[in-house]
């Protein structure tokens, strides 16, 4: 393993391990959720309205994270692009705040929220101050001040966590015994309302624990004909962001639209939602080699034999990814006890999530070919293409197949954008990635998880005990290829 390359691994581990605790801590809460919320349906609020949140995000940071890695080492300048970019995503969120919260009572109407536009209030506050916050956070990756950044992640995690504990568990306990000690705050029917409130408590937090870092960008002026360049280049990529992020979101946020029966929707899509939980390990993964990656892709570009890095960087990630899909589904019997029965039959959607969220992470280190050579409306071809895919199989197939319908269509949009951002990038950048491992590994990942699934072990103990050697031996025959000598510097 090349030094670039470990040190990659050691970046993604520190800027990656809150994302990974945190989301990680966040689908612990999952346990909680389905058994403190009032049904299916209660869950299937809190999975519409948080998938709004994450479109939103993208929407408005809108590729300019991308964009300030790319200008701030193609300047020379650092605090003007900095000042640039936190001025752009400032004006943006404080205008949809504004908007937002202003046009408050016909949009909750128009989502089904009517009754409690509070919810939606809260949220808007929430999306426009972490769209702003992105930038601070970015600015420390840049600065390489990984164990700040870790640590305020680290914080803000603590805190969300400690707040829904606090309004979930100790305060109902604490309504039955001394009501009076909370009853002035404290309403028990209130439900899935407190995951909101304590988004927002925690997302305040966060702002003012980021105002040191963002003081070094409001002592600069933005530079407008950079803003433009910078937004040029940003703006394929929220695309881009668009369409990663609505293979997550999209089924979430069209799913109630497309029953007339809406208790029936939302219980549908609670089903799905806290089964799609299940998936997230897939996802902690990719945004956690997406926070090292992107700086790593930029800052290695001038340097010689970059593009054997990024060989090297892909072969890693599929093999790390396989071994997390097989992890998952070979212990699919335990991990299942987070959830209550009521919720098990969305479980079949697990592996058609993982595997296009793999798929999804290809398509990511595929994509620095249109990043480096400034060509990011390739990557907006590739978001819209997949966006249509996504819609047209959500829309016409929901109704007949409910949310299964949902999970193939993330699949499906993946699967194209990966081998097409392949195709056209090996013609753009090309890049000679190992492809006889990456169909290698696949072929056999393949073959050991159709091994584990398919024998009939009645006993839980014994089927994963089963799965367990299988998945040692897969590991072995990982370590044994990796230590094969290369012929003439190329892998075999």
């Amino acid at each position: 393993m090349s030094t670039g390359i470990k040190r990659l691994a050691q970046e993604t581990a520190i800027y990656g391990l809150p994302s990974i605790l945190g989301r990680f801590l966040n689908w612990l809460l999952v346990p909680m959720y389905v058994r403190v919320l009032s049904g299916t349906g209660e869950f299937g609020v809190y999975t519409n309205i948080y998938g709004w949140v994450a479109l939103l995000l993208i929407v408005l940071t809108y590729g300019m994270e991308t964009g300030f890695f790319r200008f701030v080492n193609k300047e020379g300048e650092p605090m003007r692009v900095y000042a640039t970019a936190m001025f752009s995503v400032g004006c943006t969120s404080l205008l949809f705040a504004v908007l937002g919260l202003g046009f408050l009572h016909p949009v909750s109407c128009f989502l089904g929220y009517g009754g409690y536009p509070e919810y939606l209030g809260m949220m808007i506050a929430v999306v426009a101050a972490d769209a702003f916050c992105a930038l601070p956070f970015a600015y420390l990756r840049y600065k390489g001040r990984a164990v700040r950044f870790a640590a305020l992640k680290f914080v803000t995690i603590g805190l969300n966590i400690g707040l829904n504990l606090f309004f979930f568990i100790l305060c109902p306990r604490l309504a039955e015994t001394v009501p009076e000690a909370v009853e002035w705050f404290y309403r028990p029917t209130y439900g899935v309302g407190y995951v909101f409130v304590a988004n927002v408590m925690t997302t305040a937090v966060t702002f003012l624990l980021l105002l040191p870092d963002m003081l070094p960008g409001f002592r600069h002026k933005p530079d407008f004909p950079l803003l433009r360049r910078m937004l040029g280049y940003s703006f394929p990529i929220l695309l881009l962001g668009i369409a990663g992020i609505f293979n997550q979101t999209a089924d979430k946020i069209l799913f109630p639209f497309l029953f007339a029966d809406k208790e029936y929707a939302a219980g549908q899509l609670g089903i799905y939602g806290a089964c799609f939980k299940m998936a997230a390990v897939m996802v902690m993964f990719i945004q956690a080699f997406r926070y090292a990656y992107e700086p790593f892709v930029f800052a290695r570009n001038r340097e010689e034999g970059s593009r054997r890095a990024y060989v090297e960087t892909m072969r890693y990630f599929v093999i790390f990814g396989l071994l997390i899909f097989l992890g998952v589904m070979f212990y699919m019997d335990l991990l299942k006890y987070f959830i209550t029965p009521a919720y098990y039959p969305g479980l079949r959607v697990v592996p058609v999530v993982m595997a296009g969220e793999f798929f999804f992470g290809i398509y990511f280190n595929l994509s620095l070919w249109y990043k480096l050579t400034d060509q990011t409306h390739w990557g907006a071809w590739f978001s819209l293409s997949g966006c249509v895919v996504t819609v047209l199989m959500i829309v016409l197939l929901a109704p007949l197949y409910g949310y299964m319908a949902c999970a193939w269509a993330s699949f499906c949009c993946n699967l194209l954008m990966m081998a097409a951002s392949y195709i056209i990038g090996q013609k753009k950048f090309p890049v000679p990635y190992d492809l006889k491992s990456a169909f290698t590994y696949f072929a056999v990942a393949a073959a050991v998880y159709a091994a584990g699934m398919l024998p009939a072990i009645e006993s839980e103990g014994w089927r994963a005990g089963y799965r367990t050697l299988l998945l040692l031996a897969f590991l072995a025959f990982i370590a044994r290829k990796e230590h094969l000598p290369k012929k003439n510097g190329d892998y075999i």
